[in-house]
């Protein structure tokens, strides 16, 4: 298999397994979309790592594959690819990238879908489609401008350089730079140590933040309080609350 799926102690670790730089083709893709569907779905999958291994993350889309493709093939098939990367951004649940050597074009892109991004520093990131004569087509255009704003977006997509890891970590690109042996160790724990928490909670925290950016503060503020009086149903909720008057803040422990 191309990508994988394995679950330990509440956190699912979708791994990309096509070496040697794996490259993102059409099997690597659909794959992606049905493990992100099924991290969704299952229930000891509490928050997700996505891994490209020790040495890369993702170099980019299969560049020989996409050759062969022409104006009418590529539009049967560009729905799709967003598809596959939209079903990663919209897991309910927290998020981690752990990003080692390139993340490149869709590499990127993918990285893009996550919460939370932690380097290695051998990482580099960037959206060189602009070389091939084309832009981002798997969200970098949408993504990329929401996350490090519109001139550094369009800095990258225009130019296609890449970034090596502490400028990311300074344009906003990544959220953490750490030694690339440690790359996975400390997305894993990050990961963890949210499987622990409330789940219902944080996926309403995830929707929340991540519709209230596509519409109006006004609806965004609406999406936030419909969220928060729903969460006043749940045992989640009751545990947390009576842990705090009982026990102090901090201390309650979460099914």
């Amino acid at each position: 298999m191309t990508v994988t799926l394995e679950v330990t102690d509440g956190v699912g670790t979708i791994r990309l397994d096509r070496p040697p730089m794996n490259a993102l083709d059409v099997a690597t893709q659909d794959r992606l979309r049905e493990l992100a569907e099924e991290a969704s779905r299952r229930d000891d999958v509490r928050a997700v790592v996505l891994y490209g291994g020790e040495k890369v993350f993702a170099a980019g889309a299969d560049i020989k594959e996409m050759q062969a493709m022409d104006h009418a093939a590529m539009v049967l098939r560009s729905k799709a690819l967003q598809d596959s990367f939209t079903a990663v951004a919209r897991i309910p649940k927290p998020v981690v990238a752990a990003v080692t050597g390139y993340a490149l074009g869709g590499g990127c892109e993918l990285a893009l879908c996550a919460d939370f991004r932690i380097a290695g520093d051998n990482a580099r990131l960037g959206q060189p489609e602009i070389l091939l004569g084309l832009i981002p087509g798997a969200g970098g255009t949408q993504r990329l401008a929401r996350l490090v704003g519109p001139a550094k977006a369009k800095d990258l997509i225009f130019t296609g350089r890449h970034v090596k890891a502490e400028e990311a970590l300074t344009m906003g690109l990544v959220d953490r730079v750490v030694p690339a042996a440690e790359v996975y160790e400390q997305a894993h724990a990050w990961a963890a140590g949210l499987a622990k928490g409330p789940a219902l909670a944080l996926r309403a925290a995830k929707e929340a933040v991540d519709a209230g950016l596509e519409t109006d503060i006004d609806t965004g503020l609406t999406i936030e309080r419909t969220w928060f009086a729903g969460l006043f149903a749940t045992e989640d909720r009751e545990r947390g609350m009576r842990s705090f008057v009982e026990e102090g803040p901090g201390k309650a422990k979460f099914l």
